[in-house]
């Protein structure tokens, strides 16, 4: 029996990974995201799909302990320095955007015609942004490290915090029981109160010495178990004092901010974050009641649309009250209009403490994970009617009626390196690239670049490549060096043309198009990489040199044999002899060390 059960329950393990593994990869792919793929996934095989599941609460229990690690990672990165740097943008855009927000929805709850304080818990948890959404989609836009994504990631760090305060306010809240009801509350605040107080002693007099006897100890694996240990044990104590277990792995998080051992316990708890996140996403899957939206089907279907358009709206008056284009507010309405994550926690709070009864609170999670479903397709869709950013040109000036010897076009990590020998030659150099940041932070060190698409005629016109002598294609965009390839040797012929190449195939297709030169971004350095390897393993600097020399004579020999046949589908750099196969040799390079000697190639082995 003992043996059947376990068996059972392997299954059951085995059935959650196996939804999330064809999910969630398929759901990426249609361009939806992995939130969602959970999503679809519990509730395929949830007690209103398949029904392999049928308590979903259960899991729902251990998958919290996700978002409580995902509050702990968050309050990791709360040092007081960084907070201070965005204060304004937390706190006034943050707050500004919530509070509005949270105002208008709460309206839309009474006029719905539900209670004050399910308005109120309805609105509060619908304005709490899904972080796992937004910041999923600002990453594959490359939006974070920008302005308005910064923006973004400001205003869900001030709802990542606000949840804390929410909780607490929800456990203030919750109606006392029995004859001495007021007693038994001030013996929770109290109670509270001495949880705050031990966990806040703890973290600034006991944990860093914990964890200094352990790094001492040189044993990872303690330092794996210390790390979820100060985890759940600041979880634990929290909820034994009547408060969230969130709240504690926030706290400890916060306390651990400052501490030298932030990035261990941060690379620690990550996979253990990322597993039981997406298992709580696999739960809140399966507990949409397709039973509640059926028969609350009128409400769900008015409320998701009003309280996403409603929320939208006020997040772009706040954007655009606080100086934000259109565009960029427009942005920001559409991909921030959802419910998220921690509304499941706060609603399972509240019904916890008595504050929503269990049909209000499946009704609005249900609204919650609809609005969550809904984002993607949004904003699918608002993408073709969303105009363009303009970038913003503030000290920077656009290439215009320019002329050069040499037009440089990209100023990356590539293009820096490779214009120092122009310039310290004295050459006429142009330089041209889209990256506003890197335009301004290149005239903090004196290098004049002017901001310009290379893969437009008319920028390549403007910039001076019809007076260059030669034109550098520097750019770390493979699809975009073969448009600027295409269009200067078609407009501009009388430059000599030097590009960047990707790799084989990409410098095989470059030569076959006619450049004049072409390197590929990381051979060069490879190889002197190998030659300094040796070098430090006792080979003096003329073998290392010879050797070198002579990988880069069999990398050609190949190359030009690859070119004569064709070949645009060599992908990888292997050293290879004319007749195709690996060059195998007959004695190593070096030979192996012996102990207690220096390694020296020219010694017999």
């Amino acid at each position: 029996m003992a043996a059947e059960h376990g068996a059972g329950e392997l299954v059951r393990v085995v059935a959650l990974l196996g939804a999330a593994v064809v999910a969630v990869p398929l759901f990426r792919r249609l361009g939806l995201g992995s939130v969602l793929g959970y999503l679809a996934a519990g509730l395929a095989i949830g007690p209103f799909g398949l029904a392999w599941f049928t308590d979903p609460a259960a899991i729902l229990h251990v998958a919290e302990l996700g978002v409580v690690m995902f509050l702990f990672v968050v309050g990791l990165e709360m040092r007081p320095t960084h907070l201070w740097q965005l204060r304004r943008q937390i706190f006034l855009l943050g707050g500004l955007q919530v509070g509005l927000a949270a105002a208008a929805m709460t309206g839309i709850g009474l006029a719905f015609g539900f209670s004050p304080m399910v308005s109120f818990l309805g609105a509060a948890g619908f304005v709490l942004t899904s972080t796992a959404i937004v910041m999923q989609v600002l990453g594959e836009r490359g939006d974070i490290a920008l302005p308005h994504g910064q923006k973004m990631v400001s205003i869900l760090l001030f709802e990542d915090l606000l949840i804390v305060p929410l909780l607490a306010l929800v456990a203030f809240l919750a109606p006392a029981t029995g004859q001495d009801g007021g007693e038994s509350r001030w013996q929770a605040v109290l109670l509270g109160t001495g949880s705050l107080v031990g966990l806040v002693v703890a973290g600034l007099w006991l944990l860093n010495p914990l964890f200094r006897v352990l790094a001492r100890a040189g044993a990872r694996e303690l330092m794996t178990a210390a790390a979820l240990l100060v985890v759940l044990g600041a979880a634990l104590l929290m909820e034994l004092g009547g408060l969230s277990m969130a709240m504690g792995a926030f706290l400890a998080g916060v306390l651990l901010s400052e501490s030298a051992f932030r990035h261990q316990l941060e690379a620690d708890i990550e996979p253990f974050r990322g597993l039981l996140l997406g298992l709580f996403f696999l739960a809140v899957g399966m507990s949409l009641d397709l039973a509640v939206v059926a028969r609350d089907w009128r409400l769900i279907v008015v409320a998701v649309p009003s309280l996403m358009l409603v929320k939208g709206i006020c997040i772009y008056l706040v954007a655009r009250w606080l100086g934000s284009g259109h565009g960029e507010a427009l942005d920001r309405a559409v991909l921030m209009a959802q419910g998220g994550e921690f509304a499941f926690v706060l609603f399972a709070a509240a019904q916890g403490g008595g504050l929503l009864s269990p049909g209000a609170s499946a009704s609005l999670s249900a609204i919650v994970v609809l609005s969550m479903v809904l984002t993607p397709l949004v904003v699918l869709a608002a993408r073709r009617f969303m105009p363009k950013p303009a970038p913003d040109m503030d000290g920077v000036e656009a290439a215009s009626g320019l002329a050069g010897s040499v037009l440089l076009i990209g100023f990356g990590r590539f293009g820096q390196v490779a214009s120092q020998s122009l310039l310290a030659r004295g050459v006429d150099v142009t330089i041209i690239d889209t990256d506003i940041e890197m335009i301004r932070d290149a005239a903090d060190f004196g290098f004049k670049v002017y901001f310009g698409d290379g893969t437009r005629l008319d920028v390549l016109h403007a910039s001076g490549a019809g007076k260059a002598l030669a034109i550098a294609v520097c750019v770390d965009d493979r699809r975009a060096a073969d448009r600027i390839v295409e269009l200067c040797r078609s407009a501009f012929p009388q430059a000599r043309l030097l590009v960047r190449s990707y790799d084989r195939q990409h410098a095989l297709k470059l030569v076959q198009a006619g450049v004049d030169y072409q390197v590929r971004e990381t051979f060069e350095s490879a190889v002197e990489f190998g030659a300094a390897a040796l070098r430090l393993l006792g080979a003096d600097a003329e073998q290392a040199a010879g050797i070198a020399d002579e990988v880069r004579k069999l990398d050609a020999e190949r190359f030009a044999l690859e070119l004569a046949a064709g070949r645009t589908d060599a992908g990888r750099d292997l050293l290879l002899t004319n007749t195709g196969e690996p060059r195998m040799r007959q004695t190593p390079l070096v030979p192996p060390r012996r102990e207690g000697q220096v390694l020296n190639p020219d010694e017999p082995g």
